[in-house]
């Protein structure tokens, strides 16, 4: 198996193909408004939304500086501020989870479209190249992913009954 199939196998992973862990589509479909703003009591823990936010940012970023657009690329003093909400609305929920599950769909394309000499390419702005910020982001997806599912379970939003 070359890297890229390998990655694509991740990357899907992530989103829309069940695995070792579920993907977020499934996991986020039926997280309400209230759901998705919710955090514990106890400890300092982000919400599902505000994780949602987080890998949105990083996917974006990277996308943006992939196609060569650093001036529309999201913007960040720090790592914490990629957390940050946007109006809280249900319009602005479903507007999130839209707009991550676009880009990292583009992503997606990219990968399975690029040629070898694409895959390890530099890519202006990032330490990596194209095959491994992937690799990296889609690690960083699916350790978050496993905080929304723990979050989702917190609240008893998640199914008893499950396919994965």
């Amino acid at each position: 198996m070359d890297e890229r199939t390998l990655l694509l196998q991740q990357w899907g992973s992530c989103l829309d193909e069940e695995d070792w862990f579920p993907p977020l589509e499934k996991v986020l479909e039926d997280i309400t408004l209230e759901q998705a703003i919710w955090k514990p009591d106890e400890g300092a823990m982000n919400s599902i939304w505000e994780l949602v936010c987080h890998l949105l940012f990083y996917e974006k970023r990277f996308l943006l500086r992939f196609l060569g657009e650093t001036a529309n690329e999201p913007q960040a003093e720090n790592n914490e501020s990629t957390f940050r909400l946007p109006t809280e609305t249900l319009e602005n929920w479903k507007e999130t989870k839209q707009e991550y599950f676009y880009v990292h769909r583009e992503l997606e394309k990219i990968l399975a479209k690029s040629e070898y000499e694409d895959l390890y390419r530099q890519i202006p702005g990032e330490d990596n190249s194209l095959v491994l910020e992937l690799k990296s982001l889609a690690l960083h997806d699916a350790y978050h992913i496993g905080q929304i599912v723990f979050l989702s379970k917190m609240q008893g939003a998640w199914p008893g009954k499950r396919s994965f």
